[in-house]
């Protein structure tokens, strides 16, 4: 270990009761990016990250656009064009906190009880972007940063990102980097280091099946008209064979399938079939056979019903024949599966199995490719590195289920992946009531962010040389 990261991590040490004091007055900002009567609390937490970033030394320091929910942008680019360059990503927004009622204290003023740091935004993401940014620090007391970087800090993560992709497009040249360090994943376990490294996309749909020209009574016309509410129901129950493959024409042409090493990767993930019941409450896994119950949650695409609609739902009775009915599907996408293929699919499913006596409606309502990254990547091995230098083990590659935006807005729009890590835990509540985040595995994400920096500069544990 050489004497730079040596100084870094002792620095981190020094400083570790201001750093979570720092850490607390930025969740104390109650970001929430949903609700128009928080955007001044939006520019105030945008406007703390700019300030931090001028003050440990950061140049060019600026929120795009500055009036609302701005994306805060900096960067240090000393080491020269021979240097890896890191874009950083985080976000500051967070959820709303309601339900306040199931909260044991106030959401927006921080407390720490038995190791843990509760508030809204503790685990997603403010905690964990500022490890990376107190790395950073810890590395400029020092001297100079190993390797060049550039810090984005988005205002809208919580309500999509609908800015994101543009800025993106339009600052190909501000953001160019060789990758992207992105601290908005997670650990599967305190002491199981954890880097993602693919996720899977998305395309969401409604479904609206006609009958009748209005509701009609049951007793009058039951019998003679096709209902919209049964029709539907069996067209959503064909979606599926008998053992949970989904039947829809060409659906599986383009799915990258997992090789063995992969597989093998994806079984050393700690999540048996009984903890996964147990999580659920459901009484037996169900779904494709030849796959484990972890691949089918991560490494599989899926069709899914997210709501259904027709008729009268209200208490009571009312003997009513509905005029239509409504699904809600959405598509879990991974690695090759387009989208709008996926449209077509399900189109031509309808085609060809929706009955004459009914009319349909396809919708899009939201679509996302899925990404992933190579596991064996310079930036990953320097990731890997640092993670068994800190933790002392090696750690565990996952896929996620569920999708974030911006690793496919990147690998799409600049061309380059994402080391996808972070400190949020399984039981951190993120998105619900008590957030909270481990202040130990916080500390040891600190500390793994500092030897990755040198590590991809060749000055971290044995020397390591990270090829460009």
């Amino acid at each position: 270990m050489t004497n730079a990261v040596t100084a870094a991590l002792e620095y981190a040490k020094t400083h570790r009761s201001r750093f979570i004091d720092q850490l607390g007055e930025l969740l104390a900002i109650p970001s929430v990016s949903t609700t128009p009567e928080h955007q001044a609390d939006i520019q105030k937490a945008a406007h703390w990250v700019a300030a931090y970033l001028e003050k440990i030394g950061l140049q060019n320091v600026q929120l795009y656009p500055p009036d609302s929910h701005p994306l805060v942008y900096g960067e240090d680019l000393r080491a020269g064009p021979e240097a890896p360059t890191v874009l950083v990503y985080g976000h500051y927004d967070v959820q709303p906190a309601d339900p306040l009622e199931k909260w044991h204290t106030d959401p927006f003023k921080p407390v720490i009880r038995e190791g843990q740091i509760y508030a809204r935004g503790a685990t997603d993401n403010k905690g964990p972007f500022m490890a990376v940014l107190y790395a950073l620090e810890a590395i400029l007391n020092n001297g100079q940063l190993p390797v060049n970087v550039k810090v984005m800090i988005e205002g809208q993560e919580e309500i999509g990102s609908s800015a994101l992709a543009q800025f993106i497009a339009e600052n190909k040249k501000l953001l160019a980097c060789d990758f992207c360090l992105n601290p908005d994943t997670g650990m599967l376990a305190p002491d199981l280091p954890t880097i993602t490294y693919a996720l899977r996309g998305l395309a969401y749909f409604e479904l609206k099946v006609y009958g009748p020209a209005q509701d009609l009574h049951s007793g009058v016309f039951g019998g003679a008209v096709h209902n919209p509410a049964q029709a539907l129901c069996e067209l959503i129950a064909g979606m599926h064979d008998a053992h949970g493959r989904i039947t829809l024409p060409g659906f599986y042409e383009d799915v990258r399938p997992l090789d063995e090493e992969e597989r093998a990767e994806l079984a050393r993930i700690p999540f048996t079939e009984e903890m996964f019941q147990a999580r659920t409450g459901v009484p037996q896994v169900w779904g494709e056979p030849e796959f484990t119950f972890y691949e089918r949650i991560t490494a599989r695409p899926t069709l899914e019903i997210n709501g259904l609609y027709s008729g009268f739902i209200e208490a009571g009775a009312k003997t009513v024949l509905p005029a239509y009915a409504l699904a809600k599907i959405s598509c879990r996408l991974v690695p090759d599966q387009d989208p709008a293929k996926i449209k077509t699919c399900l189109e031509t499913y309808l085609s060809e199995n929706a009955a004459a006596t009914i009319r349909w409606e396809l919708t899009e309502l939201v679509h996302g490719a899925a990404s992933i990254s190579d596991r064996h990547s310079p930036w990953v091995r320097a990731m890997q590195k640092a993670q068994e230098t800190v933790w002392g083990v090696r750690p565990a590659f996952k896929r996620e289920g569920g999708s974030v935006p911006v690793v496919t807005q990147l690998q799409q729009i600049l061309g380059v992946d994402s080391v996808n890590v972070g400190c949020a835990l399984p039981d951190d509540n993120m998105h619900g009531p008590n957030e909270k985040m481990n202040l130990a595995v916080w500390e040891k994400s600190l500390a793994s962010y500092i030897h990755f920096f040198y590590n991809l500069a060749g000055q971290g544990q044995a020397g390591e040389q990270v090829d460009r």
